[in-house]
């Protein structure tokens, strides 16, 4: 600070700020005021280097607002809008529009609050209204931000029609809002840009017509092209043409109706109407507009308004040019009737008017006029033709109309109505038919009052032509109509019409009277009978009068085959057989052959049924014929007719034929058609049906067909004809399809022995097969058991297993079964069997040689629980067999569940080897029990796969020691060495203590034992604890409770001991000191390139009483330490028979209190050296 006010005393500026920059570079906080007084000597002094300052843009921790008051003094304006925060600061310093660049204040505006920038814009108008630009320009730019709206309404606080003209120009094309159109309209309006204005209102689709258009009449715009563009496009068109009639701007009128949109020229042209325009002027206008103004539009505006005349001149140029539209020429036929000039022939000659406008136009005038009209339209104006007709009574008009229409939809709808049918219809009967000379007009009249249902004015009207000589008398459809019409409406005149008139159609309208509806048989009769159609007539007669009699009587006289033919028939269903057949037999017709036949069996008429078969095979060649005629020939007895007719020339179907009289019993007549053939088994049925088996048997042989050895047997087997039947029986059981029932039917008449003697005799033949052998052994089950066994094993390969075993199951025979399931590969069903059969199905042999063939695993548990039940001394025999396929955790669980697994000891131990927990705790569980504690060690020890904290908590407690010291290894094992120690204490197994706290490798332990001692006063377990636990004691710990105890001679092996080994460590450790400092001065290296080893290795130092220091053995070995390791002669500690440590308190360790060396330890402690 001292060096710069020096400088600045001194004016020395320039140096002072490079100082400063210099200094402040780092830009902190606590430099604030000296940023702040380097900015304001620049802006007082050299505003220059102050902008510059500001550009490098590295100082911001001084006083912003006292530097925009120098930048605003220093004109730097733009500076200091950037470092004001007041806003009235802002809107001041803004109004140095002069010293400001334009974009970037333009660009300013954008960091300001919406309704400040407002503010700030307000005051730019207000101060000077060349800011205008710069107003203008913001407002484009933000006006999203700030908002339309209000900044059309700061330019209208100002009258600034050319600001909102710029401004709104520039975003029109952006926005969506009626009123921005609309001002946009309005100030271009003001400023005069017609141009623009016409545009906007042709192209833009937003602004609201109405609006615009009631600002540009109020405008007056010296051309009105806007408003005729805002009008046109949004249906303004009279208000268009009454502002510019009203305005004298008739040219603009002409140009809109010629040159803008000529379809509009009918509502400009009534609208001037309205407004009482020139004719001239009109006229004039429309020649201008020719034909490009629509007809009908015109013409309505002209006929509302009652000028049709004025439309006459150009209506008639436009006919000129050849103009078909409908509403010209409906226009030139008004103005022709309301002028009276000849309009019925134009209405008659006009092609191109419309009938229903120009008809309703003449109703009110000249309903005649009317009535030409709809005629010339010919069917589209019916309803209107005939409304005007009855109207003013013009019904003579009507009926012709209606007669020369022909159209059925008008009919039906003049003559449903009720109020003036009758004037029509009178017209029609008394004019307009007699006129008429078309016969289609006639027909579509009749047919209309048939459909109208009017039959009594129908006959009426056709009795008036068909029966008073007309031109219409013989015409065939009229005569059919009014017989037609008298049947429907009044029956009692039919019959005459049929013999009075000729030329009718008599089959058809016999049907119709032969119908449901009107059931005129007779007249039907009479019909066909003047017809000569006498086969209809007697149907007539048979069918619908049901009269067989007058029927008879009718063919006996016309004697025709096809009135027999019907008849016969006819007697044929009212079942008169004979009198039918009588009648066929007339007329020599065959053609119902198959009904006579059927007829004639059913009640039993051969003798007839052979007459008319002999007529139809005259006629008819058919094989049913002579096969039915030999069947009437055999039923009536009459072999021998029957014998000649099938030796001669015949097509009936004899094995047929035969087949039926065997059914029936006819087994004379049978043979008699199976020996013609010749059907052998045919032939052996009868003969067997007829008692005669020696023959029956020779013509088995010659079929040879099964079926017929099956029936010759059943039928000896009936007549106890047991030599035969055996003989054909051989010839049934080599067809296995056949052997069952064979076999059923000698059971169900008891003939067991000789079922078994013809099985057996069958047996030898070369057509044995396995079903022969399996029934066989089948009957052997029911019927004879002691032979069951051998059959079985002789026949093993040839029978149907699963068959017979089901047999065998059946009655029982389980040992038998199981044979047979061994056979087939069954062996889970057998050993099911066995196991569910035992006392007639089990051995133990079989029983294990098919437990090493099962599939089905569930099986050996089943089996392991049936030999628990039954076998128990054999199941560890039947557990070795399965050894490899058992789950032994499973067998284990299955077992204790029953509660016998000592049962399987053997087997539990023949497996343990696999280490599997069930077997394991099962075992143990064993071995607890029996309280064999070397068993119970050895398997502890050798597998793991058990629950070992468990059965420790359980040995814990048992009341014997051994059990207890298992538990402590138990512990051990599991690291529980605190539970083992303490144990192990409870018991005064202080070697099992000591050994204990050596293998847990923890210090705390080995000293609470050592404590322990000293507080029991056992100096010589003290001793032989710091001998075991050597490594895990500390000496101070040591040495403190043995001064405490006054145990010194007992501690000081183990102090001699550690003495020793501490001081070969730091003789080792001074030696590599010395090499380390002797390996720097050589190498003269930095001293992190060397890294000295940190371990040493444990020298083997002699002892302090000139022996080597004793080192642990490695484990296993059972070595002591060496003798004299305290200088004494050896001694044996813990002799075997004494106390644990020896026969005295520390027997073996010499006479002294120290005594000679120590002993090795029994009881498998190992010795720890000092």
């Amino acid at each position: 600070n001292q060096v710069t006010d020096v400088l600045v005393s001194q004016g020395r500026f320039r140096e002072v700020s490079s100082i400063l920059l210099d200094f402040l570079k780092p830009n902190k906080p606590e430099y604030a005021h000296l940023q702040t007084k380097l900015l304001e000597m620049n802006l007082i002094h050299n505003p220059q280097l102050a902008e510059a300052i500001f550009q490098m843009g590295n100082l911001t921790h001084y006083d912003r607002n006292y530097v925009a008051q120098l930048c605003e003094k220093a004109g730097l304006f733009q500076r200091a809008l950037e470092h004001y925060t007041d806003v009235q600061d802002v809107k001041r310093v803004m109004l140095n529009t002069h010293g400001i660049n334009a974009e970037w204040l333009a660009t300013f505006f954008g960091q300001l609050p919406p309704e400040t920038c407002l503010e700030c814009l307000t005051d730019l108008l207000k101060h000077n209204r060349q800011n205008l630009q710069l107003v203008v320009q913001a407002s484009i730019k933000y006006h999203d931000k700030i908002g339309t709206t209000a900044l059309i309404q700061l330019f209208e606080n100002f009258n600034s029609y050319e600001g909102i003209f710029y401004f709104v120009g520039a975003i029109l094309s952006q926005s969506q809002d009626p009123e921005v159109h609309f001002k946009y309209i309005e100030a271009a309006a003001k400023l005069g840009h017609t141009q623009e204005v016409e545009r906007v209102c042709r192209e833009s689709t937003v602004y609201d017509a109405q609006k615009v258009k009631e600002f540009l009449k109020e405008a007056k715009l010296p051309d009105p092209r806007p408003l005729i563009y805002v009008c046109d496009l949004h249906g303004f068109v009279a208000e268009l043409a009454e502002y510019l009639f009203k305005n004298q701007l008739m040219k603009y009128i002409e140009v809109y109706v010629v040159r803008v949109n000529p379809q509009q020229a009918p509502l400009v042209i009534g609208t001037l109407i309205d407004l009482d325009c020139g004719e001239d002027f009109i006229k004039n206008l429309l020649v201008n507009v020719r034909g490009a103004c629509p007809v009908q539009p015109l013409v309505e505006e002209i006929e509302k308004r009652n000028r049709l005349k004025l439309l006459l001149p150009w209506l008639e140029a436009r006919l000129a040019e050849g103009n078909q539209e409908p509403a010209l020429h409906n226009a030139l036929a008004m103005i022709y009737i309301d002028a009276n000039k000849d309009p019925e022939a134009f209405l008659k000659t006009n092609a191109f008017y419309d009938s229903k406008v120009v008809g309703a136009y003449c109703e009110g005038r000249d309903p005649h006029l009317a009535y030409t009209a709809y005629k010339r339209a010919w069917g589209s104006c019916d309803e209107e033709l005939v409304a005007v007709t009855n109207k003013n009574g013009l019904f003579r008009l009507q009926a012709r109309y209606l007669v020369e229409r022909q159209s059925q939809e008008l009919w039906q709808t003049v003559l449903s109505d009720v109020t003036h049918r009758r004037q029509v219809i009178d017209q029609v009967v008394s004019n307009a038919l007699p006129e008429s000379t078309n016969p289609d007009e006639v027909s579509a009249t009749v047919k209309a009052f048939i459909s109208a249902e009017l039959p009594n004015e129908l006959i009426e009207l056709l009795e008036k032509i068909v029966l008073h000589n007309s031109d219409f008398s013989n015409n065939r459809n009229l005569q059919n109509l009014l017989i037609l019409t008298a049947i429907k409406a009044d029956r009692s005149r039919v019959m005459d019409y049929i013999n009075r008139l000729e030329n009718y159609d008599g089959p058809e309208i016999a049907k119709i009277a032969l119908g449901e509806q009107y059931e005129l048989f007779e007249e039907a009769f009479v019909i066909y009978k003047k017809f000569s159609l006498h086969t209809d007539a007697v149907d007539v007669l048979l069918n619908n009068m049901e009269n067989l009699e007058r029927a008879a009587e009718f063919a006996a006289r016309v004697n025709e085959s096809g009135v027999w033919s019907r008849l016969g028939r006819a007697q044929l269903g009212q079942n008169q057989v004979s009198e039918a057949i009588e009648s066929y037999i007339k007329a020599e017709d065959p053609v119902d052959y198959k009904e006579v036949i059927d007829a004639s069996e059913r009640e039993d008429l051969y003798e007839d049924l052979a007459r008319f078969l002999q007529m139809a095979r005259k006629h008819k060649k058919d094989s049913l014929l002579d096969s039915e005629l030999i069947f009437a020939f055999a039923k009536n007895d009459q072999l021998a007719e029957m014998e000649e007719f099938v030796s001669g020339t015949n097509t009936a179907n004899v094995q047929g034929v035969g087949d039926r009289l065997f059914e029936e019993g006819y087994y004379k007549a049978a043979k008699i058609l199976f020996q013609s053939i010749p059907n052998n088994a045919k032939l052996a049925s009868c003969f067997v049906h007829l008692g005669e088996f020696q023959p029956a048997l020779d013509a088995a042989k010659k079929a040879n067909n099964p079926k017929v050895w099956k029936e010759l047997n059943s039928a000896c087997v009936a007549a106890k004809e047991f030599r035969y039947a055996q003989v054909a029986g051989m010839h049934v059981i080599v067809h296995p399809d056949h052997l069952e029932e064979l076999i059923q039917q000698y059971e169900r008449n008891g003939y067991i022995e000789e079922l078994i003697a013809l099985l057996d005799a069958g047996l030898g033949s070369e057509r044995a097969h396995v079903g022969m052998y399996t029934e066989l052994g089948i009957l052997y089950t029911k019927h004879k058991p002691d032979r069951l066994k051998d059959f079985c094993k002789t026949y093993s390969n040839k029978l149907n297993i699963p068959k017979l075993i089901r047999a065998c199951e059946s009655s029982f025979h389980w040992s038998e079964a199981v044979f047979l399931y061994c056979q087939y590969d069954e062996f889970d069903q057998a050993a099911q069997t066995m196991m569910l059969h035992s006392p007639s199905a089990w051995t133990h042999d079989t029983f294990m040689t098919v437990m090493q063939k099962v599939s089905n695993t569930e099986l050996y548990y089943r089996a392991v629980g049936f030999y628990l039940d039954e076998h128990p001394e054999l199941l560890n025999s039947l557990l070795g067999s399965v050894v490899q396929k058992v789950d032994h955790a499973r067998v284990v669980n299955q077992m204790k569940k029953a509660g016998h697994l000592p049962l399987i000891q053997d087997f539990l131990k023949s497996v343990q080897q696999h280490n599997i927990r069930e077997v394991n705790e099962g075992l143990n569980e064993l071995f607890l029990e029996a309280e064999d504690f070397e068993s119970l060690r050895n398997s502890i020890q050798e597998f793991d796969n058990h629950d070992q904290i468990a059965l420790a908590q359980r040995l814990e407690k048992h009341e014997l020691l051994e059990m207890r010291r298992v538990a402590v290894l138990l512990y051990k094992k599991n690291k529980r060495y605190k539970q083992a120690i303490e144990l192990s204490k409870q018991d005064q197994a202080y070697q099992d203590a000591m050994e204990t706290a050596r293998d847990s490798c923890k210090e705390d332990l080995c000293e609470l034992l050592l404590r322990f001692f000293a507080e029991i006063s056992d100096k010589e377990c003290f001793c032989a604890c710091l001998h075991v636990c050597y490594d895990y004691v500390r000496p101070d710990i040591a040495l403190e409770i043995a001064w405490r105890n006054g145990w010194m001679d007992q501690c000081m092996p183990f102090m001699i001991q550690i003495l020793r080994e501490y001081t070969g460590r730091v003789d080792a450790l001074d030696k590599k000191v010395t090499h380390k400092e002797e390996e720097e001065e050589k190498q003269k290296s930095a001293p992190n390139d060397f890294n000295p080893e940190y371990m040493m290795g444990m020298p083997n130092l002699p002892g302090l009483g000139g022996h080597l220091a004793l080192m642990p053995p490695a484990p296993g070995v059972a070595t002591g330490p060496s003798p004299g390791a305290f200088g004494g002669a050896p001694g044996a500690m813990g002799a075997s028979g004494g106390a644990p440590f020896g026969g005295g308190p520390m027997g073996g360790m010499g006479g002294g209190p120290m005594g000679g060396g120590m002993g090795g330890m029994s009881g498998g402690m190992p010795p720890r050296p000092f």
